[in-house]
């Protein structure tokens, strides 16, 4: 009997170190003061319906606590107000994906701000993250009208006898404040 008291003991303190080991390298996995990582950044082109938005990941490297959320800030390409999402970050979910609104007057090759702002469940900054993004792409890729409307793809009917979806002047008026 002393001899499987020994053995459980030893079990029971082996299983604690291993856990404890398990959540230490669970909570050390980012830099000093590091809550989220950038896990990837793009502008998203959707050609059917014309619209071009930012997307950025983020991906937590400690525990996420409830109530927590990502305030973006999106540099406006046309030249307005930065574009400001909030999002909500789950606790359980690998990364947050957040997106912009629909933005206008993209220039290749031009990097644009965004600001990530962490916040706990009471507003308070948990942590602050500065990048900027560049497209490969220019917004004159895209048609100025969606190509299709509705759940079924239909042909946009503002675009009869003109298929490419381009309108003269549309473009020259959304952008003219980017310069």
């Amino acid at each position: 009997m002393k001899g499987n008291g020994r053995w459980i003991r030893a079990a029971l303190a082996a299983a604690l170190l291993g856990g404890a080991a398990t959540l230490a390298s669970c909570r050390e996995s980012g830099r000093e003061g590091e809550y989220f990582v950038l896990d990837g950044k793009l502008f998203v082109f959707n050609y059917r319906v014309a619209t071009a938005t930012y997307l950025v990941n983020i991906k937590p490297v400690k525990p996420v606590g409830e109530g927590e959320v990502a305030v973006v800030s999106f540099e406006d390409p046309a030249g307005g107000e930065a574009l400001v999402v909030r999002e909500k970050i789950w606790p359980r979910t690998s990364k947050t994906t957040i997106n912009s609104p629909p933005v206008f007057c993209i220039v290749k090759d031009r990097p644009y701000k965004v600001s990530i702002r962490l916040e706990d469940s009471t507003g308070k900054l948990i942590q602050q993250i500065e990048t900027t993004m560049t497209s490969s792409q220019d917004q004159t890729d895209l048609p100025d009208k969606p190509l299709v409307t509705g759940p079924f793809y239909d042909p946009n009917p503002e675009l009869t006898g003109n298929p490419a979806g381009d309108v003269p002047d549309l473009r020259k008026a959304l952008c003219q404040k980017s310069g």
